[in-house]
């Protein structure tokens, strides 16, 4: 079987509009100011502007350089600094200033510490609960540590299929996320847990299908799934432009199977909208 082309003209559905720019250059200028990094800018994300208007931002942790190259992701790949333990105060001050009622933290993957980074999140949760009275999420890398003290949502992205993994994913293994996943929920029953994937790196909807599965006998509470958009020309194509009637199909599925909330979209990313997605589940009844 040959592999699929990538496909080089994005579709009138992949189209924003962009609020207006002094609110996204006044919270860039804050961000340098307070030496933060965000996932919003340090990945290319196609909200960053929505976002940055509002204010709001995924705050990155642990720097801005990466100890794995995976062939999707923006962010800086390289030899990363030390960890600066003055982050996390400037990171919970920054959260209080922008009165976030939801904080969203994570972090690049450091392969070189010997806990993954998890305290540097242990350290950060702890400050924003003096601090701030938002709910916090954190969006972790593959690390196996039970965080104390405990996010309100606990979101590890498996990002593309099993089969992807090898060219989409070299440093990370498929089985080893969804056991992150798993032993978290078996850890702490009530901490809500979240995943999500992208679409359009040439996998199939019985592949997609599959992932949900295995996603709900881990008892994963919620699933983003979005397009994936290629932030340089040096990392892998898009294969697909995935059409939006297929994404809600995806999040009717989805629903059916289980999941208390499922965001799909072609814009969706795990991070976005993230207070509107964690609220809906908990507003509803289904999950206190």
């Amino acid at each position: 079987m040959n592999k699929p082309m990538p496909v080089s003209q994005k579709p009138a559905w992949l189209k924003k509009r962009l609020p207006p720019a002094a609110k996204v250059h006044n919270l860039k200028k804050r961000l340098r100011e307070r030496k933060l990094h965000t996932v919003c800018e340090s990945a290319s994300c196609p909200n960053i502007h929505e976002c940055f208007a509002k204010p709001t931002a995924t705050f990155m942790i642990l720097g801005n350089v990466c100890t794995r190259e995976c062939a999707f992701c923006g962010v800086k790949k390289g030899e990363p600094l030390p960890v600066d333990v003055e982050e996390p105060a400037r990171v919970a001050r920054m959260a209080k200033e922008l009165r976030l009622k939801h904080v969203v933290i994570t972090s690049v993957t450091r392969d070189d510490l010997p806990d993954g980074g998890a305290s540097q999140f242990a350290k950060t949760i702890s400050l924003l609960r003096e601090s701030n009275r938002a709910t916090i999420e954190v969006l972790t890398p593959d690390f196996f540590s039970d965080l104390e003290p405990r996010p309100d949502i606990f979101n590890h992205n498996l990002e593309t299929v099993p089969r992807l993994y090898p060219e989409v994913r070299p440093q990370a293994d498929f089985h080893k996320s969804l056991a992150l996943l798993d032993q978290t929920k078996k850890r702490n029953p009530n901490l809500m847990t979240k995943s999500g994937i992208m679409l359009g790196f040439g996998e199939t909807y019985d592949e997609v299908i599959e992932v949900m599965k295995k996603l709900i006998e881990v008892e994963c509470d919620i699933l983003t799934i979005g397009q994936y958009l290629q932030p340089s020309k040096h990392l892998h194509p898009v294969v697909e432009y995935v059409h939006p009637e297929q994404f809600d199909q995806y999040k009717e599925i989805g629903e059916k199977m289980g999941f208390l909330h499922v965001a799909s979209a072609p814009f969706v990313r795990s991070s976005f909208n993230a207070d509107d997605v964690f609220k809906l589940p908990v507003e509803s009844g289904l999950k206190k």
